[in-house]
């Protein structure tokens, strides 16, 4: 009987041994709901392969950034990558995940996507709120041969702090001092009162799916996702282009993601395809923390950098390039 006792002792422990060694894998994070769907498809297949399970929850790059700094998950995602200063004050270890883009997109009868064009200091006034009407003559001018509507353009647009608000706007401010004057670039930026709030990508495309007339900007990936019209962009060669990933990967191919904090300016890159509103989408943790999650957050991204390439590419982002893998690699040994 006592034999029988210690046995079932032993086997108690060896159980609630196994069940913290496997709690000690999983991982929560937070942040940027754009790269979201690949996030969480990484964390599906890496759960079957490897048994930990990593929780992400797409509340926004602003939200991201806070919980992180708070200690309330073991990572963050942002679009919004933090400046080397605030990076070195809390401690942080930044690095690119994967590469996307901002698009423009309408909601106007009729057009499928690329036949409306804008070029970037006309969509600035269109998203500050100073043009009004799609038959606006500076649309038109842009739009030869095009029978637009005078419907009200309703301009969607986030609600919350948010990575794709930052690259978006900053992308226009830099096509429209105006637009950088009265409205601004970051996480948070002062839209024009008769704009309508989304939360998250998601929140933005219903937005546009639901209003007849409606401008807004989202992600490729849920642009993709929602089926939305876009919006045939003129970027730095002068042509007018279509967000692709072909177009988001030669911007990526321009970019040097050897600069401190990994986070290069990637808009308006130069080349005649080439989309002008791109970014990578970052990760941020600490360099040093419970050194069970570290581990699981280094080895989390070293499997999904690695394997979830084409996972990543058919929800319509851009993998990031091999030797920025690799870069990536050597800055996660940063993370203790």
């Amino acid at each position: 009987m006592k034999f029988l006792t210690q046995i079932r002792a032993s086997a108690l422990v060896l159980a609630a041994s196994v069940s913290l060694s496997a709690l000690a894998g999983d991982i929560t994070g937070a942040g940027a709901t754009f790269p979201y769907a690949a996030y969480t498809k990484w964390a599906e297949a890496y759960k079957a392969a490897n048994g930990s399970a990593v929780n992400y929850q797409g509340i926004g790059s602003g939200g991201g950034i806070k919980q992180i700094k708070a200690k309330t998950v073991d990572f963050a995602g942002t679009d919004a990558p933090l400046v080397v200063a605030d990076l070195e004050a809390d401690k942080l270890v930044q690095f690119p995940a994967v590469i996307g883009g901002a698009t423009i997109v309408v909601n106007l009868p009729g057009m499928n996507s690329g036949d409306l064009k804008l070029d970037g200091d006309t969509a600035a006034d269109i998203f500050r709120g100073t043009i009004t009407k799609w038959n606006d003559p500076r649309i038109t001018r842009l739009n030869p041969g095009k029978t637009l509507p005078a419907t009200a353009i309703t301009v969607c647009h986030r609600s919350d702090g948010s990575g794709t608000t930052f690259v978006f706007s900053n992308y226009m401010a830099k096509q429209s001092g105006a637009f950088k004057q009265t409205v601004g670039a970051g996480t948070v930026v002062n839209w024009p009162a008769n704009g309508v709030g989304g939360k998250g990508n998601p929140g933005v495309a219903a937005n546009v799916q639901k209003i007849a007339g409606a401008i807004g900007y989202v992600d490729y990936a849920d642009a993709l996702k929602n089926k939305l019209v876009f919006v045939a962009l003129k970027n730095k060669a002068g042509n007018f282009v279509l967000p692709t990933q072909a177009a988001m990967a030669d911007a990526a191919a321009n970019s040097d993601f050897k600069v401190k904090g990994m986070a290069p300016d990637m808009l308006d890159q130069p080349g005649k395809n080439t989309w002008p509103i791109v970014s990578a989408t970052y990760i941020l943790a600490f360099e040093h923390a419970d050194a069970a999650k570290q581990k699981s957050v280094v080895d989390f991204f070293t499997w999904s950098l690695n394997n979830g390439k084409k996972m990543a590419e058919d929800l319509g982002f851009v993998a990031l390039p091999p030797a920025v893998v690799k870069l990536v690699e050597a800055e996660m040994k940063r993370i203790k």
